[in-house]
């Protein structure tokens, strides 16, 4: 049975401006809506707080960026919690289109200094962040994708892309409404090269996404495409071995994403 998320309390609406609203769960979660306000849970504060703090100053052309709101008394983070101006737009198959919003986002944020608390996050997906660029060894479950990565991992070669803040989990999370230009609704922060951010979303629309078999090499003008994308893989599958949610379905999404993989090394 899915459990469904606590919703942000009242003294965190009341502190983000929406006090008399009722909250309304986005797909699932974990975003609430509260009228024209988004509020959006953090295990990290210092996290939450650089997230909004980046995006506040930031200006992506043809792309709209969720406005990051402030409590009343001035904070990014009350209570675990951070808000945004709600954007209206579902995610829609537009692979290539969120392709190309990954490329302009990490144009502008190509000047950002390293945040801090990366070298802190040890949650499952740092730990398969570090282990499909080879930082770190770590014990994945054969039987869920461990198998299929280590039989990748033997293919990577030294790779000299330019790291950078990159959102590393664009896919599903870019929204498109009518004519509007595309919105980015979330910012997960890595350290990574653009090229490997855009290959993490080409890797996901293969896997789950219905893309078709051509995707991987309409990118392939990207500098050293073929392995920012094996490590893109590398990271989806390490994450399917770590997550206790993953399924066989997903499971089959990427050993398709795989085989696109493996005619591009």
């Amino acid at each position: 049975m899915t459990t469904i998320p606590e919703p942000p309390p009242l003294h965190v609406r009341a502190a983000f401006g929406a006090r008399d609203v009722e909250p309304e769960l986005i797909d699932g979660g974990p975003v609430w809506r509260c009228g024209e306000v988004a509020l959006r849970p953090s295990a990290s504060p210092a996290e939450a707080a650089w997230v909004a703090k980046t995006l506040d100053g930031l200006r992506v052309p043809n792309v709209r960026l969720g406005q990051p709101l402030r409590s009343t008394d001035g904070r990014w983070v009350v209570g675990g919690w951070a808000a945004t101006r709600w954007l209206p737009g579902r995610a829609e198959p537009r692979h290539d289109e969120v392709v190309a919003v990954s490329i302009r986002l990490h144009q502008a944020t190509a000047g950002l200094p390293r945040p801090r608390f990366l070298d802190a996050r040890k949650d499952l997906f740092a730990q398969a962040d570090r282990a499909a660029w080879g930082e770190e060894e770590i014990e994945l479950d054969q039987d869920r994708g461990g198998r299929l990565f280590d039989l990748f991992a033997c293919s990577r070669r030294p790779i000299e892309l330019t790291s950078q803040v990159v959102h590393g989990d664009l896919f599903g999370n870019v929204l498109f409404d009518g004519d509007e230009p595309p919105a980015i609704i979330d910012f997960t922060p890595y350290w990574r090269p653009a090229e490997w951010a855009a290959a993490v979303v080409v890797v996901d629309a293969l896997a789950w996404g219905g893309a078709d078999s051509g995707m991987a090499k309409r990118w392939a003008h990207l500098a050293e495409w073929p392995q920012a994308l094996l490590r893109a893989l590398l990271f989806r599958l390490a994450v399917h071995a770590l997550h206790p949610r993953s399924t066989e379905q997903s499971l089959r999404g990427l050993e398709r994403a795989a085989h696109q993989v493996t005619e591009l090394l």
